[in-house]
């Protein structure tokens, strides 16, 4: 069976003049992103596939180089599309992020849906996997929101923010067959 880590990208320099896509790590997240490639798992790591957005291509970059391992790059992994609103304040964005996952089948001020996010994600790293020898474990690093839509269908469960991340910069490991049979049970995030 081929197992995976989900990791997210750690913090970010937020800058509001630039599209939230292109953020990169900030210094903590650089430290933080080097702690993953330290993990017990890490040495067994033999393929790495990051969504497009800067920082989760700064996170791949930082855990490959440890290891000696170049990343690929899966545009479908983006985190979930909020580019009609651009960059909110923090106590904004957390409101929109709530309603966002507490109603999974509505746009929240133009958002992708969350059921459409998570499809998205669902197929993303399906499509990534294909070509993947089936005893490689694989990395993918990514963003906390899709992630978290990613884990709700690895277990069979709502989509409900419950199971978000607490911190940037968390992972979880799950089974490629869970992509399928949804047998994912108590899945967690653990802070890097």
């Amino acid at each position: 069976m081929t197992w995976c880590v989900y990791l997210t990208h750690p913090e970010v320099v937020i800058d509001p003049d630039v599209p939230v896509p292109d953020w990169g790590l900030s210094a903590t997240g650089r430290e933080r992103a080097a702690l993953g490639a330290q993990l017990p798992f890490a040495s067994d790591i033999r393929r790495i596939v990051s969504s497009g957005e800067k920082k989760a291509i700064e996170t791949a970059e930082i855990f490959g180089a440890a290891h000696g391992l170049h990343h690929f790059v899966f545009n479908s992994l983006h985190e979930n599309d909020r580019s009609a609103t651009g960059f909110l304040p923090p106590a904004e964005f957390e409101t929109v992020a709530d309603q966002f996952f507490a109603d999974p089948y509505q746009s929240v001020r133009s958002w992708e849906r969350a059921i459409d996010a998570q499809s998205r994600i669902v197929t993303g790293v399906r499509a990534a996997l294909k070509p993947i020898r089936e005893a490689e474990p694989v990395l993918f690093t990514g963003h906390g929101g899709v992630g978290t839509l990613l884990m709700c269908h690895l277990m069979n469960a709502d989509i409900t923010r419950d199971h978000d991340q607490k911190r940037a910069g968390s992972w979880f490991r799950f089974e490629k067959s869970w992509l399928v049979d949804q047998l994912g049970q108590n899945l967690a995030w653990t802070e890097l």
